[in-house]
C-alpha cells in the first residue's frame, strides 16, 4: 500500500519500488475472499511472519457494503478478531479495510487494543465523529482517490477531525481511480495507477488548505514512523 510521499512523489514512488520502501504485509486476504480460506489458514499466516519477521499484517477488515453482500458477515468476524489480536501479539501495524462496518470494528478494537504499532484504516471512508475514538486506540487514516467521491462538506469536516500525526495518503491502485473532470473531452481512464497520488494530494491539500509540500511531508513522516517497527526492512536499509 502507497502511503509514502516527499516532495518529489514520483521520484520517491520509482525510488520505493527497489529500496527500503518494499513492504511485505500478510494476511488471509480482505474479507471479500474468506470463504476461498483453507482449514488451517490461521497456522499458516502465522508461520508466514515466521519466516518473514520484515512483515506487517493486512490488509484485513470487515464489509457491510454492496460488494460484500453475498459474503457471511459473522464469519467476516470470526476471521477478523484472530488477525488483529495477532497483529497486536507480533506488535506490528497492520491495514484495515472498513465498510459500513465502523461500530463494529471499534468494539472489536476496544477489547483488544491500545495498538501501539498503529492502524491503518485504508481508503478510510468514516465519519468525523468515529475519529478520536479510533485515533485514541492507535488508528491511523489513509485517504485515496475514493475520498474524491465523498460530498465535499462531509469530507472536509473528516479532514479536520484527523489529528495530523495520524494522516496518511493511498493510492488503492488499481482501485479508488481519482473523480476526473467531467468537463474535459479527454479518455477517461478505467484503472487507477500509483501516480495518482498527485490527484489525492491535491484534493486533500486544497480541503485542508494545507500547501501541497506540507502535507507531502506530513504523510511522509507519518508513513516512515508507522513502518519503522522493530525487524522493517525500513530500519535496516536506512
Amino acid at each position: 500500500m502507497g502511503f509514502m510521499y516527499r516532495r518529489s512523489f514520483l521520484q520517491l514512488m520509482h525510488k520505493s519500488f527497489r529500496s527500503k520502501f518494499l513492504l511485505f504485509l500478510f494476511s488471509v486476504l480482505v474479507c471479500r475472499f474468506i470463504a476461498d480460506r483453507s482449514p488451517h489458514w490461521f497456522k499458516t499466516l502465522k508461520k508466514f511472519f515466521e519466516t518473514t519477521p520484515t512483515a506487517a499484517v493486512g490488509e484485513i477488515g470487515l464489509d457491510k457494503g454492496p460488494l460484500a453482500g453475498g459474503i457471511d458477515y459473522s464469519d467476516q468476524l470470526v476471521v477478523f478478531r484472530p488477525q488483529l489480536e495477532l497483529a497486536k501479539e507480533l506488535n506490528k501495524p497492520v491495514a484495515v479495510h472498513c465498510i459500513d462496518a465502523f461500530d463494529d470494528l471499534l468494539e472489536i478494537m476496544r477489547s483488544i487494543g491500545p495498538f501501539p504499532a498503529g492502524v491503518i484504516l485504508h481508503s478510510f471512508n468514516g465519519s468525523a465523529e468515529v475519529v478520536p475514538k479510533l485515533a485514541e486506540l492507535g488508528a491511523y487514516f489513509s485517504f485515496s482517490g475514493w475520498f474524491t467521491y465523498i460530498d465535499e462538506k462531509i469530507a472536509k469536516k473528516t479532514l479536520k477531525s484527523i489529528p495530523s500525526d495520524r494522516l496518511l495518503l493511498e493510492t488503492d491502485s488499481p482501485d479508488g481511480l481519482p473523480k476526473s473532470d467531467e468537463s474535459s473531452s479527454d479518455p477517461k481512464p478505467t484503472l487507477n495507477e500509483p501516480a495518482n497520488i498527485l490527484a489525492v494530494l491535491d484534493y486533500v491539500a486544497n480541503l485542508s488548505n494545507m500547501k501541497k509540500e506540507e502535507l507531502a511531508e506530513l504523510s511522509y513522516v507519518n508513513s516512515v514512523r508507522l513502518f519503522s517497527y522493530p525487524g522493517s526492512k525500513l530500519l535496516t536499509d536506512q
